[in-house]
């Protein structure tokens, strides 16, 4: 009959200590390879592999900080070093150890490989042309549209009688259409609901679609007062 209770199992804290000891020593020396790289990709977030003779390294970092550190040897598993999971087991995690010094070197002959790279670079770059004229035209030239057709809106206003409505009519076959308050005019639209908005609260349209409406608009005042006279056509008829 087998002794009760059996032998003691072996203590396994010295190896867990010394296994963490390691990997706080690594953390603390691969997270400035990891930091340094952050400042090099000059993002937030990123990775990096290095090959060596035994395998190839793959640091991962984020907001500057290491996040994992993975050695995948040519003979046998992957380990993660480092990593924000589990510990690395004590056998896989000696032998990445012992290739350790050969991704440092690695990574400082990637870094060595960049001195200079930049030191013909030619920062004589052209001068910048100012949008000042463009600008200045686009504004003179919708704050015009715009005066006409707030002008356009409180007429309506009054002949509607109403807080809001919309004029719509059509130049050359393309529909337009003008929104508006009591306050004036909301937009004015060229081609129906998915168009081009010539007056709109948001941006102002292009200089190229300015070009090309701008003329036309002058038609769509001429259709409005058009639409004015028949208005008054009509009431001429009424006999009180």
């Amino acid at each position: 009959m087998t002794d009760w209770p059996p032998i003691d199992p072996a203590d396994a804290s010295a190896v867990a200590d010394r296994r963490d000891e390691l990997v706080a020593a690594v953390r603390d020396h691969a997270g400035q390879i990891a930091y340094q790289l952050a400042r090099l990709e000059g993002g937030d977030y990123g990775q990096a592999t290095v090959d060596t003779d035994r395998g190839e390294w793959t640091v991962k970092y984020e907001a500057g900080d290491l996040e994992y550190l993975r050695f995948d040897p040519k003979r046998g598993s992957e380990v993660y070093v480092v990593s924000t999971k589990q510990p690395p087991e004590p056998g896989p995690f000696a032998d990445a150890l012992v290739d350790y010094d050969d991704f440092v070197a690695g990574f400082n002959e990637y870094v060595t490989s960049l001195d200079g790279v930049l030191d013909d670079v030619d920062i004589d770059f052209p001068a910048v042309e100012t949008t000042d004229g463009v600008v200045a035209e686009r504004d003179r030239v919708l704050g015009r549209v715009r005066e006409v057709c707030d002008r356009i809106a409180a007429e309506l206003h009054r002949y509607e009688g109403v807080d809001y409505g919309t004029f719509t009519t059509r130049v050359d076959g393309t529909r337009w259409e003008l929104k508006w308050d009591r306050d004036g005019a909301s937009y004015l639209r060229v081609g129906g609901s998915s168009g081009l908005y010539l007056l709109s609260q948001y941006e102002p349209p292009s200089a190229a679609d300015i070009r090309e409406y701008a003329p036309l608009f002058r038609e769509f005042v001429r259709a409005y007062n058009d639409h004015v006279t028949d208005l008054e056509s009509d009431l001429a008829t009424v006999e009180l």
